[in-house]
C-alpha cells in the first residue's frame, strides 16, 4: 500500500458529506451516537476517505472491528470465493464447511486445556444472550455478577449486565432479575481517590456479598471483560483475574471472559486472557473476528455446551461468507498481525507516555497492545475528569485527519487496525500532540 497521509480538503463535513449526513437525518434512528460528522466511502487499511476527498487516519477501526484494516485483499478475497458458492444456508439446520472450519479454529486457539465447542452469533451482544443463558441452563442457577463500567451490549439480556451508563437502561422498564454488580479494579481512579490504595473487588464479592445478600450457591456465572472497553479501557491489577478465577472455581460459579472488544489479537494475543493466564469457562467474542463483517462466536467448554437441540438457535449467525472472512483474518493474525500488534502497541504505548509526561492534561496512559487509552483530567494535582476537553481532543484530531473515539467518563480509546505501522502511529501521535496543544491554548485565552 502506497505511503498515505491525513489530507483535509475542504470544511468539515464537506458539501458531499453534508447531503449524506441530511439524507441520514431524515432516515435513520436518533438513537445513534455520532461524536462528530464523518462521513465515509471507501477504506483501505489504516485509512478512510470521505465523500469530498478528505482522507483520515483511521484509529476506531469502526470500534475495534477492522482488524485486518479497512477491506484487505486476502478478505476480500475470501468473501468473494465463497459468495460465488453459496450465500447462506442456516447452521441451524443444515451443515456447511466454513463453519465447521471456523470452528475448529476458534476451539483450538482459545485458552484452556479442555475440549471446547462453538456456538456463532451476529454480534456481540448476542454472543453475551447465548453465554447468559448457557450459564443458567448448564448450572440451575439464576444469578449472575457482572461490574461497574462493563459494556456487554443493548439487547434486554446483555444491557442487565451492562454496568456503563445509565441513558443505556433508561425507559426501558424491569430488566432480567439477578444481576448483581460490583466495582471493577480502576487503579488509576482509585489512586486519585485513596492515595494509591484500590479496592478489592474479590475480597469483597468473597466477604461481603457472598456473606450478606448473594448466596454463592445461586450464581450462574460471573462475567467479566479482561480489560474494560466502553468503561475507559481499564487494566485491573496484576492479581485480579487470578484471584478472580479461583474464587469461582471455590463457588463453583462459572466464568465468562468477555473478549468481545479486547479479543481476536487486539492486545498483542489472540485473547486477552492469556496475559494472565486465566482459562474461563465461557468466553465471548465479535468485532474483530471477521474483519467487518457481522459475526460473533460462543467458545465453552465441551462439556458445558451440551444443551438439548432446540435450546438455542440462529438463522444468520456461522454465516458462510462471515466464517470465511473470520478464517481469513486468523490466518492474518497467526502470520504476522498478532506481533504487529503488540510491537507497534507498545511503541504507540511508550510515545503516549512521552505526551503524558509534556502535557498535564492527560492524568493516565494505559492499556496493552494496540488496545490502549489515555486519561484526561482538568488537573493533575487532583486528577479531576474532564470529559470536554477529551471531546475537544477528539473533535481537534478529527478536524486534522485523525480518527478517535472516547471511552469511561473521560478517556480516549486507541484502537486502529492491526495492520497500523510506526510511520501511521507517529501520524496519530504528531496529531494528538497538536490538538491537546490548541485545547491548552484555548483554555488560557478563555
Amino acid at each position: 500500500m502506497p505511503k498515505m497521509k491525513p489530507l483535509i480538503k475542504t470544511s468539515l463535513p464537506g458539501p458531499r458529506a453534508r447531503k449524506m449526513i441530511a439524507r441520514d437525518k431524515s432516515v435513520l434512528s436518533p438513537s445513534f451516537t455520532r461524536p462528530y460528522p464523518l462521513v465515509i466511502e471507501k477504506g483501505q487499511g489504516a485509512w478512510i476517505t470521505d465523500p469530498d476527498g478528505n482522507i483520515f487516519l483511521d484509529f476506531t477501526a469502526g470500534i475495534a472491528v477492522t482488524t485486518t484494516g479497512h477491506s484487505h485483499p486476502k478478505v476480500v478475497r475470501a468473501i468473494v470465493k465463497q459468495a460465488q458458492k453459496f450465500l447462506h444456508m442456516s447452521g441451524t439446520d443444515f451443515y456447511y464447511e466454513p463453519q465447521v472450519a471456523l470452528a475448529e479454529r476458534l476451539a483450538d486457539l482459545a485458552p484452556g486445556r479442555f475440549k471446547k465447542r462453538v456456538f456463532f452469533t451476529n454480534s456481540g451482544a448476542e454472543t453475551v444472550e447465548a453465554a447468559f443463558k448457557l450459564a443458567r441452563y448448564k448450572t440451575g442457577r439464576e444469578r449472575m455478577i457482572a461490574f461497574f463500567g462493563a459494556f456487554h451490549g443493548r439487547t434486554m439480556g446483555a444491557l442487565s449486565l451492562t454496568g456503563s451508563k445509565v441513558k443505556q437502561k433508561a425507559h426501558f422498564g424491569s430488566l432480567v432479575p439477578g444481576v448483581t454488580h460490583v466495582d471493577y479494579p480502576n487503579p488509576f481512579r482509585s489512586s486519585a481517590q485513596n492515595s494509591g490504595v484500590y479496592h478489592d473487588t474479590v475480597d469483597y464479592i468473597e466477604h461481603t456479598l457472598f456473606k450478606k445478600t448473594v448466596p454463592p450457591e445461586e450464581v450462574a456465572a460471573v462475567i467479566v471483560e479482561p480489560i474494560q472497553g466502553e468503561g475507559g479501557y481499564i487494566v485491573p491489577p496484576e492479581d485480579f483475574h487470578p484471584r478472580l478465577r479461583a474464587l469461582t472455581k471455590k463457588h463453583g460459579i462459572l466464568l465468562i471472559a468477555d473478549e468481545v472488544q479486547s479479543g481476536m489479537g487486539r492486545t498483542g494475543r489472540m485473547f486477552a486472557m492469556e496475559h494472565w493466564k486465566v482459562e474461563p469457562d465461557i468466553i465471548t467474542a465479535a468485532k474483530g473476528i471477521a474483519s467487518g463483517l457481522p459475526l460473533g462466536a460462543l467458545i465453552a467448554r465441551a462439556d458445558l455446551m451440551e444443551w438439548e437441540p432446540g435450546s438455542h438457535g440462529t438463522t444468520f449467525g456461522g454465516n458462510p461468507v462471515a466464517c470465511a472472512a473470520a478464517l481469513a483474518t486468523l490466518d492474518l493474525l497467526e502470520g504476522g498481525l498478532l506481533k504487529n500488534a503488540e510491537a507497534t502497541g507498545r511503541y504507540l504505548k511508550e510515545n503516549l507516555q512521552a505526551l503524558y509526561k509534556k502535557h498535564p492534561t492527560i492524568g493516565d496512559v494505559r492499556g496493552i497492545g494496540l488496545m490502549l487509552g489515555i486519561e484526561i483530567v482538568r488537573d493533575r494535582t487532583k486528577l479531576e475528569p474532564a470529559p470536554d476537553l477529551r471531546d475537544a481532543i477528539i473533535e481537534g484530531c478529527f478536524r486534522r485527519g485523525l480518527l478517535l473515539l472516547g471511552c469511561g467518563e473521560s478517556s480516549i480509546r486507541f484502537s486502529p487496525p492491526l495492520v497500523v505501522r510506526r510511520r501511521e502511529a507517529d501520524i496519530a501521535l504528531e496529531i494528538i500532540d497538536a490538538s491537546i496543544k490548541t485545547m491548552n491554548r484555548k483554555k488560557r485565552t478563555d
